[in-house]
């Protein structure tokens, strides 16, 4: 028998009635709140790519692997990196971004135990991120901010001077870790890094500034590619420093940096008092997936030295939650 008008009604009605009172139901409560994990809640605002693995694609996925609750924030959204012929998305402004911290904040959902920050383009987009670790600290006063300050490598800049300043006046003192290259680390104390002590020299200067943990996260020196990793356990006291000596890789890779970054925070809250193990996590983790990707390339016939490469991410899983330590820290007396 065929439905008629009113039979249709009456059967459309009830699901009407259900939605009425779906909509005056209470929201259930987040189990990433109600429920915390043992390592904690991340807030990550990065760079996001639909292709390919740099800022949040780097490093929320492993920081999920090794436990956490990650909340990313994409500061942009690009097809893909910009070392393509060409790319397009769009640009994150402060404005915007201060409009999520106040959803989040209207529905009571700021509580975070770790902020992640990495590639930040503008002036206006960093002053919006000190607004929002001051919203975080106010709600959680023992968060944990773990600042990669992205500004550019092997003698050059890609963001604006403006940002050097920024970060050196005012992001450096709010940091709890900070993970520089060689170049960012020259740029934020004005100290060229010619040397291992030079390097230790860095580390101490920034530690005077702010953050209690610093890891200069590639160095060369000679020759030689080497991390230097300095804790500070408290104020005035003597760092515990360290370096792991790095394996070349002859390629050139994207997104590493961010995922240095992720898994330095995963692993180092893992093992809070010891920064040099929590390096060692890092860095041979770090070493086991480009060796992967090296080889997957050179198996796809492609030449791993014309360009740079798309890291191997989801193929090493494995690698990331249990890394297999081959490079270990040597500490300075």
């Amino acid at each position: 028998m065929p439905f008629s008008l009113t039979t249709t009604t009456t059967l459309r009605s009830p699901n009407r009635n259900f939605r009425s009172r779906k909509s005056r139901m209470s929201t259930p409560p987040v189990l990433s709140l109600a429920l915390p994990s043992d390592t904690g809640r991340v807030l990550s605002i990065q760079s996001h790519t639909v292709q390919g693995y740099v800022g949040n694609k780097s490093a929320v996925f492993p920081l999920q692997l090794l436990g956490y609750d990650v909340d990313p924030i994409n500061s942009v959204q690009f097809s893909n990196h910009t070392g393509y012929p060409t790319f397009k998305g769009q640009v994150l402004n402060g404005e915007q971004l201060w409009e999520l911290i106040q959803g989040l904040e209207g529905n009571d959902l700021l509580f975070y135990t770790h902020l992640l920050t990495g590639y930040i383009g503008s002036v206006s987009f960093l002053n919006t991120i000190l607004e929002v670790i001051n919203k975080l600290r106010s709600v959680n006063p023992n968060l944990t901010y773990v600042c990669d300050p992205v500004m550019g490598d092997e003698g050059k800049l890609y963001v604006p001077e403006e940002l050097v300043h920024v970060y050196r006046e005012k992001v450096v003192p709010l940091a709890s870790m900070l993970t520089p290259n060689q170049f960012e680390a020259e740029k934020l104390t004005g100290l060229r890094i010619n040397s291992e002590e030079d390097g230790r020299e860095a580390c101490a200067i920034l530690h005077a500034a702010g953050p209690s943990k610093v890891v200069i996260t590639s160095i060369t020196i000679g020759g030689l590619l080497l991390l230097i990793g300095s804790h500070q356990k408290e104020k005035g006291q003597k760092p515990e420093q360290f370096k792991i000596l790095i394996d070349k890789i002859p390629a050139y890779f994207t997104g590493t940096g961010d995922l240095m970054t992720a898994l330095l925070l995963g692993w180092s809250n893992k093992y809070p008092d010891s920064l040099d193990k929590a390096a060692e996590l890092a860095v041979s983790t770090l070493q086991a997936l480009l060796r992967r990707t090296l080889d997957d390339y050179q198996r796809a016939g492609y030449d791993p030295t014309s360009s740079s490469l798309e890291i191997r991410l989801i193929q090493s899983q494995d690698e990331i939650r249990n890394p297999n330590v081959e490079l270990k820290a040597e500490r300075y007396s």
